[in-house]
């Protein structure tokens, strides 16, 4: 009985956050008027105007003209008091209100659109006028908040299908050269030519009802029947408008020649994920060719747009890059509850009640009966992404006529990840991984280890930590060195090798502290060293983080160095070269376990984690139960997004998806295994021996 009282109330607290949210979505946007509009706005009232209330966009209020009119409270008023007309006609007021649309024009494009711009009514019937989606305004208030700014704009968009963001950015580049800028040549290119010719009828159609006399000045003179939209050229894929002395040019990425950059400032490419790669023509070299000569300036606009199609090409390493802050680009995904269509209402409040009741009941639960459902975990996950409980009703109908996730997902994706799924199964379980997040945080030191050299016994002389923001080695806790006592199997170091050129996988080095086992608590990654470098100056650079840290259990993965590859340039096998040579220096050098009959022989001991065929399916197991149960602190958000990425193929085997890596990921794959059944439980003793070559000065509180 008191599960169901829980229950009832957590359901309550859902309904109410339900109320909130509906609430938001149903808010009244009214493009004219600018209530509920985009960006901040300021309410004003002018009692002769047209539209007698107005919510302004702030920027707006700078004009002077604006804050004269608006601090009046009328035109009448204004007229009278600050231009000194004391009988005004109606000419002087329909200049003044004819003026004040204009500035309006230029700093609310929601407004121009609502009131200027015809679009094809997809329901069929006569055109109709633009007013913004919410979907669409998430996607204007982004692109305004960096013309605002004063910032070039440079935006790439993963969308779901069907809710215009296509036709949502080629207007906003048509309000740039309409209004705003004069001389502002677009470029579009669309994924095929039927697109293209979309886009051209489209423009047709705006131009074709646009007001003439919005492309003068005000009090310039003009003519009702002069052209507004004129072709350039035989192609028809070039037009200008000569009042505003611009062109938009439409190409396809099927034709490269037909997207040559030019005299262009504002270009948009649509479908990038779609776009092939064939000989001669990749899609970086179709955008390249089409930017190249564009200064990064405001008023300058590029916009990568498309669904996401598959993994590994193009569109998806150009929106990670954004999303991780390495791009000038800002990454923008637009999911399928941000889309109004998508939504089922409940037959009655009891029905909405009783999924409320069973959403929070199944929060937890990863199983499903059928593989036409998602499990509750995953329907709670969406809930906290915040989509509303009639979004996730429609989600889950919708859901049961597709007979995978990855189908779903790749129509319907509810996060950037899930966006450009493929038909891999994935190992770890989102919302599981979503709970590591809240031990991730910067580092709060980051440097490099260094030694009296970097390779040989002297790299193990003076160890020492250097602080350097440019560095590879981040440090979430220095070493805890007692210099009476230490913690025996406290510190453990893992390492999966890469590669050393920027296109190889990276090479990390991670370190674990084990001091809370002690007490039946979690391992804590403390420190990782992430980058490219030749494999044997990985090895001793390994070394050197050991021993900074304590003389650490030093566990190499060598399956890279035993296996002839070419793209790490690896000369035959130099497994036993290197790791013999650490190991003479180093004496806490991670070995595989011995057979009676190797022991009886006199076998060499061989050094690191080989991972195969057979040990690979028992690390990743054991990572499975590691983060279903959160059994470990992650510090790097990083690790986390290769988490979600890793899947198993359709022959059986484990990677991360195309186009993605899983370097930090093995490094816990492998340490937590050895963490968890290899090593012995941390223990205090006195300490005799010196650590192997860790000058004591160097890692003593005062130098810490």
């Amino acid at each position: 009985m008191e599960k169901e009282k829980v229950a009832k109330t957590e359901a309550q607290a859902i309904l109410k956050e339900n109320e909130h949210r509906q609430a938001v979505i149903h808010a009244v946007f009214n493009p004219v008027t600018g209530q509920g509009s985009v960006g901040r706005r300021v309410r004003a009232v002018i009692s002769d105007f047209p539209i007698k209330e107005q919510w302004l966009p702030k920027d707006m209020m700078r004009v002077p003209l604006v804050r004269q009119i608006v601090k009046c409270g009328s035109i009448g008023k204004f007229l009278a008091e600050e231009m000194n007309i004391d009988n005004p006609t109606e000419e002087d007021v329909h200049k003044v209100v004819e003026q004040f649309v204009r500035i309006r024009c230029k700093h609310d494009f929601p407004f121009w659109a609502a009131m200027f711009v015809y679009i094809k009514n997809k329901g069929g019937g006569p055109d109709v006028l633009f007013r913004l989606t919410r979907p669409q305004r998430k996607l204007v208030e982004v692109l305004e908040g960096m013309r605002t700014h004063n910032m070039p704009i440079r935006l790439i968009l993963l969308k779901a299908r069907q809710w215009g963001g296509s036709t949502t950015i080629q207007l906003y580049m048509a309000w740039l050269q309409l209004v705003l800028r004069v001389g502002l040549n677009s470029l579009i290119i669309a994924h095929q030519g039927m697109g293209s010719d979309e886009i051209m009828d489209m423009f047709n159609r705006m131009m074709a009802s646009y007001p003439v006399e919005m492309l003068h000045k005000l009090g310039e003179k003009y003519n009702d029947n002069e052209e507004t939209f004129v072709g350039v050229g035989k192609s028809g894929a070039i037009k200008r408008v000569p009042q505003r002395n611009c062109k938009i040019k439409i190409g396809t990425a099927e034709r490269p020649d037909s997207c040559r950059g030019g005299d262009y400032n504002l270009v948009h490419l649509s479908e990038v994920g779609l776009w092939k790669t064939t000989d001669g023509k990749k899609p970086e070299d179709i955008v390249r060719s089409a930017c190249s000569g564009m200064v990064y300036r405001p008023y300058t606009m590029v916009v990568y747009e498309s669904t996401a199609n598959g993994t590994g090409n193009f569109f998806q390493h150009e929106y990670d890059a954004a999303k991780a802050g390495r791009s000038m680009f800002k990454a923008l995904f637009i999911a399928w509850y941000d889309i109004d269509i998508y939504t089922l209402p409940f037959a009655s409040d009891d029905e909405r009640a009783d999924f409320a009741i069973s959403l929070w009941e199944n929060r937890n639960n990863h199983n499903v009966m059928s593989d036409r459902e998602e499990c509750g975990a995953y329907l709670w996950k969406l809930w906290t992404y915040g989509a509303t409980l009639e979004a996730i009703h429609w989600y889950v109908v919708e859901r049961s006529g597709k007979n995978s996730h990855s189908v779903m997902a790749s129509e319907y994706p509810s996060d950037d990840i899930e966006a450009f799924v493929n038909s891999g199964s994935h190992v770890f379980d989102e919302a599981l991984v979503d709970k590591l997040k809240a031990g991730c945080r910067p580092p709060k030191f980051i440097g490099d280890v260094y030694g009296d050299k970097d390779e040989g016994p002297d790299a193990l002389r003076h160890v020492r930590f250097s602080e350097d923001k440019q560095g590879l080695f981040w440090i979430w806790e220095k070493p805890d060195i007692d210099p009476e006592e230490v913690i025996r199997h406290r510190y453990l170091v893992t390492v999966d090798i890469g590669g050393r050129s920027n296109k190889a996988d990276w090479s990390v080095i991670v370190v674990f502290d084990r001091l809370y086992m002690m007490d039946g608590d979690k391992p804590v990654v403390v420190a990782q060293w992430y980058g490219h470098i030749d494999i044997d100056l990985l090895a001793w650079k390994a070394a050197q983080i050991a021993a900074y840290y304590d003389n650490a259990l030093l566990v190499i993965e060598s399956n890279t160095l035993e296996t002839h590859d070419k793209e790490r340039i690896v000369d035959g096998d130099q497994s036993q070269f290197i790791l013999n040579q650490i190991k003479d220096v180093y004496d806490n050098l991670y070995a595989r376990k011995q057979s009676e009959e190797d022991i009886k022989e006199g076998a060499p001991r061989k050094y690191g984690f080989h991972t195969n065929v057979s040990t690979k399916p028992m690390i990743i197991s054991t990572l499975v139960k590691v983060i279903r149960e959160s059994l470990y602190v992650e510090r790097d958000e990083r690790c986390l997004d290769e988490y979600k990425t890793y899947e198993r193929k359709q022959n059986g085997a484990f990677g991360a998806i195309e186009g993605k890596h899983d370097d930090l990921l093995m490094t816990r794959a492998i340490g937590l295994h050895i963490c968890f059944f290899e090593m012995e439980t941390p223990k205090a003793v006195k300490r005799h021996a010196s650590i192997v070559g860790v000058q004591r000065t160097a890692v003593s509180a005062a130098t810490i």
